[in-house]
């Protein structure tokens, strides 16, 4: 694996945003996007999946939450749930927003591959200014998608972060346009990439093994067998069934 220059932490300025009396440093940054991005895929951000997310202890993400609810950033839910506040909120979303445009910015202008986009924006995202961030958008004509097809919010305002449903819930026969593809996985985004399969392209479900066996789809006329792991990744939106091929099914 080729060696990549990484700026050294410190070279990271923490933001002091004029509304908060906390100060922004890279791990707030992390805490509020991941929270962010749990109520995005409907979870219920508990302490251990806050955990597992930014792979730190639980005791660590209990003193974190305990400082952002001081101030004011985030709200507890219940006994064991955590949510943002709408104060909160507008800041995850900046985080959000400069992470997206800076995978679209890095995909786009740079070649960097598709699987690669979200490590480097992970670094980068903390380091971008304001006027960075409103240069970038403007070169890239102000997307509202990244590369993976997920929304990236506006300057201002808000936007959905509902995911549509995975193709493995697609029935058979079903022309299944894809529209975001999760971003977790580097590994399987590469191979994904290899087979034409990425936002904005138009599967066709063909065929699903029995006994757990591969779900068989067709891009562009190419028939590729995707194992049980690849289509839970895949999401996207029915836009009819071909019942002939559906027929064949039964």
């Amino acid at each position: 694996m080729p060696n990549v220059w990484r700026m050294p932490a410190h070279h990271f300025a923490e933001r002091s945003p004029a509304c908060c009396e906390m100060r922004h440093s890279e791990a707030v940054e992390d805490y509020l996007k991941v929270l962010y991005l749990l109520a995005g895929e409907g979870e219920f951000a508990t302490t251990s999946r806050v955990a597992i997310r930014l792979g730190v202890s639980a005791p660590s993400v209990s003193a974190m939450v305990q400082r952002l609810v001081l101030a004011g950033l985030v709200e507890r839910i219940g006994t064991r749930q955590v949510g943002l506040t709408p104060h909160g909120l507008r800041h995850a979303r900046g985080v959000v927003r400069r992470h997206r445009l800076l995978e679209a910015f890095l995909t786009e202008v740079l070649g960097v591959p598709w699987d690669q986009v979200h490590a480097e924006a992970e670094v980068l995202e903390h380091a971008v200014s304001a006027r960075l961030e409103d240069r970038i958008a403007a070169t890239l004509g102000h997307p509202d998608r990244d590369p993976h097809g997920d929304p990236i919010p506006p300057k201002e305002g808000s936007c959905s972060e509902e995911w549509p449903d995975p193709l493995c819930t697609a029935p058979i026969g079903a022309r299944f346009r894809v529209e975001r593809v999760s971003d977790r996985d580097s590994d399987a985004l590469r191979y994904l990439g290899e087979l034409g399969i990425r936002p904005g392209v138009m599967l066709v479900v063909e065929e699903r093994a029995p006994f757990g066996g591969p779900l068989w789809v067709s891009v562009d006329g190419k028939r590729y067998a995707l194992g049980e792991q690849l289509p839970r990744l895949i999401h996207g939106i029915v836009e009819g069934v071909n019942e002939a091929v559906r027929g064949v099914e039964r």
